[in-house]
């Protein structure tokens, strides 16, 4: 009897609960990045779409392994073409007046998703990385699509390249970290 009692307060409590579990999953949101913002200590703030970013000087690269942090590969992108991040940087004058300023400056990409990822003015003006951190449009001859959207980031110097792939970038913020 027990049994039967709780095998119907079970059912009954799974029926119950199903409208939460067993619904249509939510709406996917529109994660496509149309326009980039660069703000926080620069002189000029911008907001660049991919037509603008196509008027910088063009960083391009061939095959890139993109590699997860436990370093299993996600994807290989076979070419990309953007620009680099510190010539968006440059456009945007950052803000950074003492001698010692700009040692304290750190760069934070954002994507629409939330994910962000940091990187510090040394790495992108005075060590070899800087030359691979790349605002891309184009992956593998293509415009980006709604699984990348329309502008994405890549830092194709880092060993692990996957932790630093924006996918959906529209933010640039520029932040002095200390005093």
């Amino acid at each position: 009897m027990f049994k039967k009692i709780f095998s119907a307060c079970t059912a009954a409590s799974l029926l119950a609960a199903a409208p939460a579990w067993c619904a249509a999953p939510p709406a996917a949101r529109d994660n496509m990045s149309h326009a980039l913002t660069v703000t926080g200590k620069v002189a000029m703030p911008l907001t660049l779409k991919v037509a603008d970013l196509r008027q910088l000087p063009p960083a391009n690269g061939g095959e890139l392994a993109v590699t997860r942090h436990n370093g299993d590969k996600a994807e290989t992108i076979t070419s990309y073409r953007g620009v680099r991040l510190r010539d968006i940087l440059d456009k945007a004058a950052l803000d950074a007046p003492g001698h010692n300023d700009v040692k304290k400056l750190a760069i934070i990409a954002t994507a629409t998703d939330g994910y962000a990822v940091v990187f510090s003015w040394g790495e992108l003006y005075n060590a070899p990385a800087g030359e691979g951190v790349i605002v891309y449009y184009e992956k593998n001859g293509k415009a980006l699509d709604e699984n990348d959207g329309e502008i994405g980031l890549i830092s194709a110097k880092d060993i692990r390249t996957g932790p630093r792939h924006v996918k959906w970038l529209n933010a640039i913020e520029v932040r002095k970290m200390v005093e």
